[in-house]
């Protein structure tokens, strides 16, 4: 027997050997998703008029890419919250206006994901529309990032005011021309919302629900949906006119990780 035929048995022993461990070994079953605990739904398995906009499963945001966590474009929140914002919601139509959400529940991945994201100080792609005014070295210290967000919690909503009928919002496309977030209406991103001052998730202190510099129609809208929910049981952000939370909270000490995706409340 020649060197070479050996060498050629022995590797193909020594293959065998290693499929045969390989086929004995346990094969690792995949880790589950997370679910939602039974107190959480779909908002619009509560109201299905309630206009939905979920930037971060777009890129319009001030990231400039789809968030982690955010699987559908679906407004996830406890149940009391959905229920408060369907009776604000009854009492808008009747007086020609439409709720329209941002952002509902926002799983902790996505909120690790914002503290990545502020944390490369490189990546300026959005700052022209979302914070032309403030460096991004300021975001942790200014309040506009943390490591832990209230929406996390699922009891935390974005919104704004939508005059109806409702138009439609042109959709954002990657690379276009940025407008500043506090800019006259005509001239920021298109929203179908009722003008307030600032666009959705605008970095400036102009977004303060009740900035002295913001008044007229601006800051009539601003209270207008203000006093709508908190009547409801909603409180406000004073830093973001968009950034309301339902008291009391369900889970108040409670951050959850599950995807934003109808299969994480289905059956609910």
């Amino acid at each position: 027997m020649t060197g070479t035929v050996r060498l050629l048995r022995a590797l193909a022993a020594a293959g065998a050997a290693l499929l045969a461990v390989t086929a004995a070994a346990p094969v690792a079953a995949a880790r589950p998703e997370p679910k939602a605990p039974p107190q959480f739904v779909d908002l619009r398995s509560v109201d299905p008029t309630i206009i939905t906009e979920m930037r971060y499963t777009t890129a319009h945001n001030f990231m400039g890419e789809p968030v982690d966590g955010y699987r559908q474009p679906v407004c996830i929140l406890t149940r009391p919250a959905a229920r408060a914002l369907r009776t604000a919601q009854r009492s808008l139509l009747r007086q020609g206006y439409s709720l329209k959400v941002y952002d509902c529940y926002r799983p902790q991945r996505s909120v690790d994901h914002f503290v990545r994201w502020a944390e490369d100080l490189d990546d300026q792609t959005m700052k022209g529309e979302f914070f032309p005014s403030v460096d991004k070295t300021r975001l942790f210290e200014d309040g506009y990032i943390a490591e832990k967000s209230g929406h996390s919690r699922g009891s935390t909503v974005d919104l704004t005011l939508v005059k109806l009928p409702a138009l439609p919002t042109r959709p954002y496309v990657p690379g276009e021309k940025l407008a500043p977030c506090y800019g006259p209406k005509g001239e920021r991103f298109p929203d179908n919302s009722v003008d307030m001052g600032t666009g959705y998730d605008c970095f400036d202190t102009l977004s303060h629900t009740d900035d002295p510099r913001v008044r007229g129609a601006q800051r009539a809208n601003r209270q207008f949906l203000k006093e709508t929910l908190t009547g409801l049981g909603f409180v406000n952000l004073a830093e973001e006119w968009w950034h309301f939370t339902y008291k009391p909270e369900l889970f108040p000490e409670t951050y959850f990780d599950f995807p934003v995706a109808r299969r994480s409340v289905a059956g609910h």
